[in-house]
Order: C-alpha cells, then structure tokens, then sequence
C-alpha cells in the first residue's frame, strides 16, 4: 500500500517540484534592482497549494509548514502558502462518538448535549458545540482513523521530500533533513491534546499577567480532555478579517491590527511559548475590541538566550549591519559548519542594500521576511524549528494588516515594545559582552604568549650589549607587531584575527630558527 501511495504522492507532486526548481533558480539568481514575474511564482504557488489540498491532511500540514521555510521557498510562495487554512470536511458524528466515549465515557453523562453538525473540520480533528452544566463548551475530536494516515504519508515523505528538495536545489540537502524531522516532531505533538491543553494554559497564564487586557483564552475542562478529546470554554467572536461586521460594531481596525502585533510580538519576545498559527481562522474579536485566540496545537518555544539572539539579529538588520548579522546568525545556529563568512557577509549586505529604499524605520514586516528570505535563498542554511515557526507566525500577521489597510507601521510598534521590556539596552549589553569576550580571548591569548616574546626582546638587547650578530632580529619586532594588531582584529573579524596570530607565530618561529645558528 505504501508503494502505491508513494507513486501516487509523487505523480500529484513532480508539476509543482519542477516549477519551484525553475522559480528558484530566478529568485536565487536574480540581480539587484531587476524584476521578476512574481504573480507567475504565486499562479505555480497556488497550484501547489491546491495539490497538499488534494492529497490529505499530512500535507496540508505540510504545506503550512512550509509556509514558515524561507530557507527553502521564494517569498511569493511563503505568502501564498500562509493562506492554507486547515480546514477539510468533517467524518459523520457516528464515527467521533466512539472516540468520545472511549475516553470520556458516555456523552449523556458527561454532557447535557453535543451538537451532532461539527463547527470547523481540520485536518487532525474536527469540533462540535455542547452544553455541560448549562455552560456552552466546544469539543475538539481527533479525526477518525487519523493515526493511520498519518504514520502511512509519514514514511511517504521520508522516502520523496528530501529527493524532491534536492532536486530543486543540491544546497537545500542542508534543509531538507532538518525541516523533515522538525515537521514529524510537530505534527505527532499536534496529534495528542493534552500538549494543546498544556500550550493553552501556559499563554493563558502568561496572558493574564499583561497589565493591557486586550486578549482572552479559553478555558479547559480537564475531567472532559483527554489525548484524543479537548473540551474547552466557548466563546464566539466575530472574525479577525471580517471588515464589515468589525465596521459595524464600531471597531477600530487600526487598533485592533496593532493589539495583534503586540499580543503575539510579546509572546514571542516576553514569554516562554507563542501561539504559531495565527491565521484569520483562529482569531475573533469580541464586542468590545478585544482579540479572542483559539486553536494551541501549533506553538513555538523560544528560551531568554535564544530571544536576545533574536532580537540582536533584528537589530542589525535594521541598522545594515552584515557583521553583527552573521554573529547574530551564527549563534542562533542558522549557519551550516564550515560557512564562508566573506561570501554571506556580502551576500546579506547586497540583500540590505536592495532591500533599505527607505529609512530602516520604515521597513516593514513583509521588508524584513523578504530580507532574511533573499539571504538564506542563496547559502546553505539551516532554519532552527522555532525560529521557522516564529516567521510563520510574522508572515500569517503580515497578511492580517493588508486585510485592514490601515496605517500602521510595524517597526515602530516592535521598538515599542522592545522598550517597554527593557529589551533594546540589554540586546546591546549582550552585544558588548559579545565582544568583550573575543577581545578578552585574544588578550588572553596574547598574555600566555607574552613571556616567549620578552624572553626574545631580553636575548636581542643582551646581543646588542655584546655585539654579537643577530640575526633577523627585526623578524621578532615584526612578529610582535602582527600579533598585537591581530589581537584587535580578531573582534571585528575572527578569521583574520587568527590569521596574523598563526602568521606571526611562524614568523617568530623562524627568528628562534635562525638565531640558534
């Protein structure tokens, strides 16, 4: 059955595999200031889209898992694909109740009721309305059989997708093995709910510490969860892209787009877990303006470390700094052993250069993923899961406030909120301490050279005293120049830093050689 399928995956995939190997040769290769056909990229982005469409739910996750790859897709496809919305047909009620009751126990115990017509279907489950003790609830079911599907299109994809991405491009064979293993971890977490339960929680919590309370997360019912059965508090909302009824009640959407930004930017550079799939789907707004978040099972983690990273690579790329972005790039792990620095460097420097029209405050969000897209198009990089997930979660917004059109300006919301954490000033301390580092490394490394060098001085000025030959002695003073000039270079550039240390090591070498003759 799996050779079958397998062939079948592959005859539905191969159109849409050979159009990206062209469009990414164009967008890899592409000149400064010279333009491509981009609604060409988004007419075969959508045709792949309809295709994970057609062949199940692994791939529509897929799909939206690769909405997050900039390291592997051109931005018109990222943008394209973040508008997959999980949502397929519901399996009859007949075929979720068992799953219900084998884990909870009989429905007319447990609940006073449960609508049989589900409310949304997707691709790992699908929700129903009910009452419990006269309070309205909603209850996730996993899909019927969905097990099965997705350990069968698992070993599917093991077998084709890194064979297809090494077909679009041999340095995507980088890419592919991690992207492969992050979206497996990914999607098994999204099949037990009791992650989602935990995920819910833990952004509850850390939402109701905000002093702004412009966000609201259901609550669960632990007695009626299980891994297979999530019951959680009902609230109904008016949808987030909705333009007219939000006009209706008098919202204002300018506001409303810069509370997204802020609800999710914080969680992301606050907290400890951000909700990764804010597509208009799992977004309402209440009466009264304030954003109702639905759907935890796709979450992303970032750690304090990881977030100053973060917040330091943001930081030089508005600045146009292409040195401090390797650094920053580096430590987050995005670069791949043995990388050319000198070729990245100018690489993300021509990207900056093409990418800055305006003032850096002014650059957008859509600026900046076209920016970190252009880049890692050309090198062999490797996304990190949570960093992919977090420019998922920046696209998905991005197409939010084109839905609005309203003015807004999104680096100045972000720098609002880097100051009200205090985020900014202790990026940069961790920049200095960064440096300071290097620098004390390499003073280090000068202090347990040091002594062989004044042992040399003290030998060349008793010569000089007996006036006896000496032999290369401007060899020493050479050496000792390049070293402390290395010193300094190492902390603005590594590689060159160690490059004068090693070149003046074998030139004191030398002098030690020929002064024993």
């Amino acid at each position: 059955m799996t050779a079958i399928r397998t062939l079948q995956v592959l005859i539905k995939l191969l159109p849409s595999i050979l159009a990206l190997r062209k469009d990414r040769k164009k967008w890899v290769n592409q000149k400064e200031g010279a333009k491509i056909d981009q609604e060409q990229f988004r007419k075969n982005a959508r045709k792949a889209l309809d295709t994970f469409i057609s062949l199940g739910p692994v791939y529509i996750k897929l799909g939206q898992w690769l909405s997050s790859r900039a390291d592997i897709l051109p931005q018109p496809y990222l943008e394209e694909l973040a508008k997959l919305q999980d949502s397929v047909p519901s399996a009859p009620f007949e075929k979720v109740k068992p799953i219900i009751e084998k884990d909870l126990g009989p429905i007319d115990k447990k609940f006073d009721s449960i609508d049989p017509h589900s409310i949304s279907g997707a691709s790992l489950g699908q929700v129903y309305r009910g009452t419990m003790s006269g309070q309205q609830v909603v209850v996730k079911v996993k899909r019927p059989g969905i097990e099965n599907v997705v350990r069968e299109d698992l070993q599917v994809l093991k077998k084709v997708l890194p064979l297809a991405l090494r077909f679009v491009d041999p340095n995507l064979r980088y890419s592919a093995k991690a992207m492969l293993a992050q979206f497996i971890e990914t999607i098994r977490e999204e099949m037990d709910y009791t992650n989602e339960s935990q995920n819910l929680k833990r952004i509850k919590k850390d939402m109701e510490s905000n002093s702004n309370n412009t966000v609201i997360v259901p609550s669960v019912y632990d007695d009626l969860s299980s891994e297979n059965v999530l019951t959680m508090e009902y609230l109904p909302g008016i949808k987030i892209t909705n333009v007219q009824a939000l006009d209706e009640k008098r919202i204002d959407r300018e506001q409303l787009v810069i509370d997204v930004h802020k609800v999710f930017f914080t969680m992301l550079l606050k907290h400890s877990v951000f909700h990764a799939d804010p597509h208009p789907g799992n977004i309402s707004v209440t009466d009264d303006g304030r954003l109702i978040l639905y759907d935890y099972g796709m979450v992303g983690r970032i750690n304090n470390e990881t977030r100053f990273k973060l917040i330091r690579l943001y930081l030089a790329l508005v600045e146009k700094n292409p040195p401090r972005v390797v650094n920053a790039m580096s430590d987050l792990g995005m670069l791949v052993p043995g990388y050319n620095r000198t070729v990245i460097e100018k690489g993300i420097e021509m990207s900056i250069r093409a990418m800055h029209g305006s003032k850096p405050d002014e650059m957008e969000v859509k600026s900046l993923m076209e920016l970190a897209n252009q880049t890692m198009s050309k090198f062999p990089f490797v996304l990190p899961k949570n960093l992919a997930l977090y420019m998922r979660m920046a696209s998905i917004i991005e197409g939010i406030y084109k839905t609005h059109q309203v003015d807004f300006k999104f680096v100045k919301v972000l720098k609002n909120i880097l100051q009200e954490e205090n985020l900014i000033t202790r990026a940069y301390i961790e920049e200095l301490k960064i440096s300071f580092d290097a620098f004390s490394k390499s003073i280090d490394t000068a202090i347990k050279i040091g002594p062989e060098m004044r042992k040399l001085m003290d030998e060349f000025q008793s010569n000089m005293r007996k006036k006896k030959p000496v032999v290369l002695i401007s060899g020493s003073i050479f050496s000792s120049a390049i070293f402390v000039g290395s010193s300094f270079l190492y902390t603005t550039n590594e590689s060159i830093g160690i490059a004068g240390m090693v070149a003046s090591a074998i030139v004191m070498g030398i002098s030690l050689a020929f002064r024993k003759h």
